[in-house]
């Protein structure tokens, strides 16, 4: 009997979740869809994705038109609406996760991008999401800035699962490590149940082989050349490493044996930009047990077409991602450079996105006044 690559990838033990969502996959049955032909079991969004559903409008109607009418600002419009998504989504997924013991059906939704770097804020916008969507599984996504992770530790603290986002850089996905597991610690010293608490650590991908890739460009010796698109992976795959160690440390086991789950890592940012790189780049080279990845749409169906999987490629090879590495930082690419700037500019590319989505929802209340 011959099985789909997406089933295969499943049994190797990487969760299929899919990197969008919008109100018309969700009441057209598209979604349901998914989980039973491709093997998906969770959801992402950002602010790109809701900024692209609203704007085509689709199923949205209603829902503004009585907003408009009862009065509602900007902030409670966008608010009101994309927890209505993140809610049925999750209502769509909630067999997964009953199935999964809460391991999967997974639907994840951002804090603002605008509060970034203002961990108080941050902090009280997860609990308003978290409550506001009341389904146990949800995600809030927080994204690994400085201030960042203070507010991961305090949301895991007061029991709320958290989608920890824009991860670049191995010392910061350390951080973000720590944070949670500092966030356990309070959650279990204020006696919440561990075991209703879960998390994964986003690690983006293509962007890194993109900003590399650019500056191996720039420097145009053959060494250098010969070092593109090998970043990403190489970066991906130490990360993998990392989290080995961290949750096999005495301070993790602890709390793994008090009934904790482990902060799975994820793979974001797996569509390639780079039309010469095969489509499934992201999705072959990065298969261990244990992780997520979140895939758009059209890296899914190229997955499920022609992807060829071939058991764990990830913890034979960390050796081989190391020296990757350090021949990026011997061809004089400064890896801790690259990091910050994908850091910075992925915020900002969400804030961009985030007030596009706020401009489509001013003009569609507008336009129902």
């Amino acid at each position: 009997m011959s099985t789909s690559p997406t089933a295969a990838l499943s049994e190797a033990g990487v969760s299929i979740w899919l990197d969008d969502l919008s109100r018309g996959r969700i009441t057209s049955g598209g979604l349901a869809r998914l989980i039973a032909e491709r093997n998906v079991v969770g959801v992402t969004t950002n602010p790109t994705i809701f900024a692209g559903a609203l704007s085509k409008g689709d199923g949205y109607q209603a829902q503004l038109h009585e907003l408009a009418a009862a009065g509602a600002d900007v902030d409670t419009a966008v608010f009101e609406t994309t927890t209505d998504d993140v809610r049925d989504a999750a209502d769509v997924f909630r067999p997964v996760y009953d199935a999964s013991a809460g391991y999967d059906g997974r639907v994840s939704i951002e804090v603002s991008p605008d509060l970034a770097n203002d961990t108080d804020a941050t902090i009280a916008q997860a609990h308003a999401l978290w409550e506001k969507v009341d389904r146990p599984n949800v995600m809030i996504k927080i994204p690994a800035t400085l201030e960042g992770l203070p507010a991961i530790t305090a949301a895991i603290g007061a029991g709320i699962s958290v989608n920890v986002t824009l991860i670049f850089s191995l010392d910061r996905y350390r951080a973000v490590i720590d944070a949670y597991l500092t966030g356990l610690e309070q959650a279990k010293a204020a006696g919440v149940d561990l075991s209703t608490i879960h998390s994964v650590a986003s690690f983006f991908v293509s962007r890194v082989d993109t900003e590399i890739d650019k500056r191996l460009t720039e420097i145009g010796t053959d060494e250098a050349l010969a070092l593109k698109s090998k970043a990403g992976v190489a970066n991906a795959r130490l990360a993998y490493e990392l989290f080995l160690e961290e949750f096999a440390s005495e301070r993790a086991v602890a709390l793994l044996d008090a009934g904790a789950n482990r902060q799975r890592p994820l793979w974001a940012s797996t569509g390639v930009k780079d039309p010469a790189l095969p489509d499934t780049l992201y999705v072959t080279e990065l298969v261990a047990p244990g992780v997520v990845n979140t895939m758009p749409e059209k890296t899914l169906e190229a997955t499920f077409d022609h992807g060829v999987i071939e058991g764990d490629t990830v913890t034979g090879a960390f050796a081989d991602a190391g020296k990757v590495l350090d021949a990026l930082a011997g061809v004089g690419v400064d890896y801790d450079d690259v990091t910050l700037v994908l850091e910075r500019e992925g915020v900002e590319k969400f804030i961009v996105s985030w007030h596009e989505l706020l401009e489509t929802v001013r003009t569609a209340l507008e336009e129902a006044r």
